[in-house]
């Protein structure tokens, strides 16, 4: 299958300081890949780079095959992006702003009309077609930055904090329009909210410091750190000591007469251990859960990973 977006060896400096080093990636399929990193962490740097926006230092960018940086006209139909900030024009009524925005993207004067038209169907906005932009909402705002994003069908769109400034019924409205446009093209969303990560995303490139520090899916990323606890709850519970005693455990909690927290040695095999001296010992157990370890944690130790290789 043919790479819709691929970034090869990509790095780019401002003076003497590299913004980003040496990263690769290769975006496929459709769906929603959340470039991820703290602020600083040189995320727009390189989603500048991607769009064309700003000249690598180093690296190339090939977009549907072609390269970024050898024929830009040609790659950049190939792609939608709205910055952290949308370059809406508050003087503008919606309808006249995506067909500036399309001729923009030099699409055929014939078929203006009818992508404008499906843009503003597909973002919800048909409604306000004729309202001055500077008159909307800044949940409203977004859903044009998007539209302007799409008119011209990209495969490939990039989404800049789409949901930052919004309230939170706005933000779980654009989180749903963005899933809806990712089912068929690829979206690339850049975040340094966690949340935002996991109720839109299927798949998270992490970046600090310049450098990629983690690639792969969600459900991957949600299990980068081992878990190293969990939950047990009792009826009949022994003496702490006794939970102490058992094989592979470290240490023991309470959380409540009946319900203990068991932090243990990452051996598979002692939940198993645990669960087998439970019923041996009637103590009435009814429920044994693992503890996973937050996003924040992982977050932070990927932080601190890339902190570490600079050290």
């Amino acid at each position: 299958m043919e790479s819709i977006v691929k970034v090869v060896h990509l790095s780019h400096r401002y003076t003497t300081q590299w913004a980003v080093k040496d990263v690769n990636f290769e975006i496929s399929n459709h769906g929603v890949v959340g470039l991820l990193g703290s602020n600083g962490a040189g995320k727009s740097t390189t989603m500048n780079i991607i769009c064309g926006v700003l000249n690598q230092t180093e690296g190339d960018i090939y977009i549907k095959g072609v390269d970024l940086r050898k024929d830009p006209v040609e790659a950049k139909k190939h792609v939608g992006f709205l910055p952290q900030r949308p370059p809406v024009y508050g003087d503008l009524n919606v309808e006249e702003y995506i067909t500036y925005c399309a001729e923009l993207r030099l699409m055929p004067k014939e078929e203006i009309p009818a992508a404008v038209e499906e843009a503003m169907k597909r973002c919800g906005i048909t409604h306000f077609r004729k309202r001055l932009i500077r008159n909307l909402s800044g949940g409203y705002q977004q859903r044009v930055g998007i539209a302007q994003a799409i008119v011209h069908k990209p495969e490939f769109v990039v989404l800049d904090e789409p949901t930052n400034g919004l309230d939170p019924n706005q933000i779980v409205e654009i989180r749903q329009l963005i899933k809806e446009i990712a089912t068929d093209r690829a979206v690339l969303l850049s975040t340094h909210i966690l949340s935002e990560v996991q109720a839109t995303c299927e798949y998270i490139l992490m970046v600090e410091q310049g450098q990629v520090v983690f690639s792969g899916s969600i459900e991957e990323f949600d299990n980068y750190i081992e878990p190293d606890s969990f939950f047990i709850e009792l009826a009949n519970p022994p003496e702490i000591s006794v939970l102490e005693s058992l094989d592979g455990i470290d240490r023991v909690e309470a959380v409540s007469p009946t319900r203990f927290k068991l932090h243990f040695d990452k051996s598979k095999e002692t939940m198993q251990k645990v669960v087998t001296a439970a019923v041996e010992g009637g103590w009435g157990l009814s429920e044994s859960v693992l503890q996973k370890v937050s996003l924040d944690e992982i977050f932070a130790q990927l932080s601190g990973k890339r902190e570490k290789v600079e050290a």
